[in-house]
């Protein structure tokens, strides 16, 4: 299974951007240790020297599902800005999103197909006694264009192909339209507060907190077995 996820600092200042570049590490590494295939497919730098401000992933793995479980959401780094020492501000939030994944449409010829009919005129009169205008329809998309604009065939054809590719290809456009306004959202909608994990210090590594809903419910059945052994 495939999924496409953004790690974005939304709009927020360049100490985010140094948490992307940080938490990116260690998303990989988790990656790496969870048998997850990535590809890094899309960063956009920071504006200083190891930061980034967004970057793209393709994660491949049956499991990736779960794996993204203890991922998506707000990432909230604690700790003073490496960048103003003086600032007061502590904690620093990052984004982690999935991205619909479009499947981009390919254009075969070998897929249209062609219908004759006799071209009309305005009236509903024949132009023509034999069939020269042309139906064209993609089958993969269900996509069709009505052609009658030479009184050949053949040129009506070559004409309703190329319409025809235009038409199915727009849908790539529209699709990478959205793409880009789900990427533009995301940037948006960094929320502050509840994150999913949490990490402080300069070594992400060691010093995160999860937020699982697995580790919650564990550790509310022990406060359970201990206060009914205090009953007994």
């Amino acid at each position: 299974m495939d999924k496409i996820i953004q790690i974005t600092s939304g709009k927020g200042p360049l100490e985010c951007q140094w948490v992307v570049a940080k938490v990116l590490k260690v998303f990989l590494e988790d990656a790496k240790n969870n048998y997850i295939d990535y590809e890094i497919i899309h960063r956009e730098n920071g504006d200083e020297n190891l930061t980034l401000k967004s970057v793209t992933i393709l994660l491949k793995s049956k499991m990736v599902n779960e794996f993204l479980k203890n991922w998506l959401g707000s990432i909230c780094w604690t700790g003073k800005s490496t960048f103003r020492k003086l600032h007061k501000r502590t904690n620093w939030f990052i984004g982690i999103f999935e991205l619909e994944e479009e499947r981009k449409v390919s254009f075969n010829e070998k897929d249209i197909r062609f219908q004759t009919a006799r071209s009309q005129g305005s009236g509903g009169q024949n132009v023509n006694k034999v069939n020269t205008a042309v139906r064209a329809t993609y089958l993969p998309t269900g996509h069709s264009v009505f052609v009658q604009d030479s009184r050949s065939q053949l040129e009506n054809k070559k004409i309703s192909i190329s319409r025809l590719k235009e038409k199915v290809l727009e849908q790539n456009i529209i699709m990478i339209q959205k793409r880009l306004q789900d990427t533009w959202n995301n940037h948006l909608q960094v929320q502050r507060g509840n994150p999913i994990r949490t990490f402080s210090g300069t070594d992400f590594k060691k010093n995160h907190q999860e937020k699982s809903f697995k580790k919650q419910r564990d550790q509310l059945k022990k406060e359970l077995k201990n206060y009914n052994n205090d009953l007994n």
